[in-house]
């Protein structure tokens, strides 16, 4: 609905962490935006949990309500920001706010994943908008680059780095050879993990995302279930320094690839990648996206991927857009900038199994440290049609009569690859298959 007067009123729902700040600009900036968009804006009111609780800033009692019903009920509302996560009830809110009419912005990566179709047709319908840059990358304006700046390229891939929360636990692997689980406890502690970190570290979280930016590249949805899916939990320090010594680094990638046959290439998993890529350098909360277009080329977008004022940054930027829209609107208010087939469902991208995939790989064994330990390898691996490219032997233990054996292979299967893998496990002088790792050249 258009404001009946200059003051855009806004509610909240969701006030922690990125609520708080996106509470704390919209009171604190007001002169600025008004310089900026032409409208005053006015905090109206914000859902939360428990009123009772201690805020970062601190709201008066009338702006606090836990009653949905007096944001989604009320006319007075023109834009209604998003910050509870999860799909219910916050899904559930959006499709009443934006039917009410009222303009939407979400930070809300499984919502957007789960429902983003669907709720951008309805926006197009009741003539309002929905924008959600905040729901993947953080403070990178990748979702606002794809649906205008990039939306004349045929778009081939996406290869990121979206979610900060492994970003920074693979670092503390990397750089001081922290085992995993004290990593992940560091990143708690630090607030940058969950006390349940289980999306960020079994790739949940980053799945959202891509599905998100898949659907928005390639036009067609891609739910998030199709996307295959590993986290980082098997990764161990040596897995870095063997990596290193092969001129690699580990990232967790999420990656998406139009195939020439139609379909897409969907999958979130840890990686080898290649030392001096951008990629590689990319360390700590911070994400990247790398985009390969046909017009522009490979281009990356670098920033924060979480935080209170990385988040805050892509809230308000939408926010902004809608006021400024608002007051420059002598009509309806502007239909939502967003690719006719992404808004409207269109059919679902096929996305091909990971079976499928054609990849190099490392493999990390221990195994008896004795002759023709590689030759029984070898055989089965070359059985299955895979052909070594290097092999290491690292770390020998006397007194276990054992040895680390690292190898990577040419591009190969993934079925044949993990086929013969389990073959190998099988073998008397294999102690353990450690990990495999597929390699991203």
């Amino acid at each position: 609905m258009a404001p009946r007067n200059t003051t855009v009123n806004i509610s909240l729902m969701g006030l922690g962490t990125v609520g708080g700040g996106v509470a704390a600009a919209l009171m604190g900036n007001a002169d600025a935006i008004k310089r900026k968009t032409g409208r005053t804006v006015r905090l109206k009111q914000a859902l939360v949990r428990d009123v009772s609780r201690p805020r970062d800033p601190s709201l008066p009692a009338g702006l606090l309500t836990t009653n949905p019903e007096d944001i989604l009920s009320d006319p007075d509302v023109d834009i209604v920001v998003e910050m509870m996560g999860g799909d219910s009830p916050a899904g559930s809110y959006l499709e009443r706010a934006i039917a009410a009419g009222k303009h939407v912005v979400t930070a809300n990566k499984e919502v957007m994943s789960r429902r983003g179709p669907s709720l951008l047709a309805l926006a197009q319908e009741k003539r309002v908008n929905l924008l959600f840059e905040a729901s993947a990358g953080g403070g990178i304006p990748i979702v606002g680059c794809l649906m205008s700046q990039l939306l004349a390229n045929d778009i081939r891939s996406i290869r990121s780095i979206i979610n900060g929360t492994t970003n920074y636990i693979l670092t503390r692997m990397a750089r001081q050879q922290t085992p995993f689980a004290d990593a992940l406890a560091e990143a708690q502690a630090r607030g940058y993990a969950e006390s349940d970190p289980t999306n960020d570290i079994e790739g949940i979280d980053a799945a959202y995302k891509l599905s998100v930016l898949g659907s928005l590249a390639f036009h067609r949805p891609i739910p998030h279930d199709s996307i295959y899916t590993e986290g980082i939990s098997r990764l161990a320090p040596e897995d870095f320094r063997y990596a290193a010594e092969l001129g690699y680094a580990i990232k967790s990638l999420a990656i998406a690839v139009a195939e020439d046959d139609g379909a897409v290439r969907a999958r979130v998993h840890p990686a080898l990648v290649p030392e001096d890529h951008l990629l590689a350098k990319v360390d700590g909360v911070y994400n990247a996206v790398e985009v390969t277009g046909d017009l522009c080329g490979q281009i990356i977008l670098h920033g924060q991927g979480a935080g209170r004022e990385a988040t805050t940054s892509a809230v308000m930027g939408d926010v902004l857009n809608i006021v400024r829209g608002l007051a420059n609107s002598e009509g309806p208010p502007p239909l939502p900038d967003t690719p006719s087939v992404a808004s409207n469902g269109g059919p679902l991208a096929p996305v091909h199994p990971i079976d499928e995939l054609s990849s190099a790989y490392y493999m990390r064994l221990t195994c008896a440290d004795q002759a023709g330990v590689l030759a029984q390898i070898a055989q089965i691996l070359g059985d299955g049609n895979i052909s070594i490219a290097t092999v290491i032997q690292k770390d020998t233990d006397p007194g276990s009569g054992t040895a680390q054996l690292v190898i990577t292979t040419y591009p190969s299967r993934e079925a044949d690859v993990q086929t013969a893998l389990r073959a190998v496990g099988e073998l008397s002088v294999v102690v353990s298959v450690n990990n495999l790792i597929r390699i991203e050249e």
